[in-house]
């Protein structure tokens, strides 16, 4: 098995801000000289995360929603208390989705569905520069 590891630098507008980045690990893939394997990316923020979704307005929209009603940021969070920072909210909503991803390539080519496109979402209350790590092993 090789691991080969690159790198995606993506900036973000945060307020659960959603980037479709399937063409950037498409293209780390490609890339490599792996033809089978599986491929992890990976954001090193405790206020950002990754999964997948059918990437269509309507779609990113309903989450967006869905964040704000289960993790509401005008709620009291001990973490802004602390650090009068304002993203308490931020830090929870990661936290739920995680921060890697895992998903099997074969001969070169990612292995999601036909509607399944990966996202980074950052929740933080202002814009960030971002670099997610991806790593792939495989042969």
């Amino acid at each position: 098995m090789t691991v080969q590891t690159s790198s995606i630098q993506l900036q973000s507008e945060g307020d659960a801000d959603i980037l479709d980045i399937t063409p950037q690990v498409a293209t780390a893939v490609q890339s490599s000289s792996l033809k089978n394997g599986t491929v992890t990316i990976f954001c090193p923020s405790a206020t950002s995360a990754l999964t997948t979704i059918e990437y269509e307005s309507g779609c990113v929209s309903d989450l967006r929603r869905l964040f704000d009603e289960i993790i509401d940021p005008n709620r009291r969070y001990t973490h802004n208390a602390r650090w009068h920072d304002g993203n308490g909210h931020s830090h929870v909503r990661a936290a739920l989705l995680g921060p890697s991803l895992t998903v099997p390539f074969v001969n070169g080519r990612l292995t999601l569905g036909t509607w399944q496109q990966i996202i980074f979402v950052d929740f933080d209350n202002r814009s960030r520069q971002r670099e997610l790590i991806v790593q792939m092993i495989g042969e």
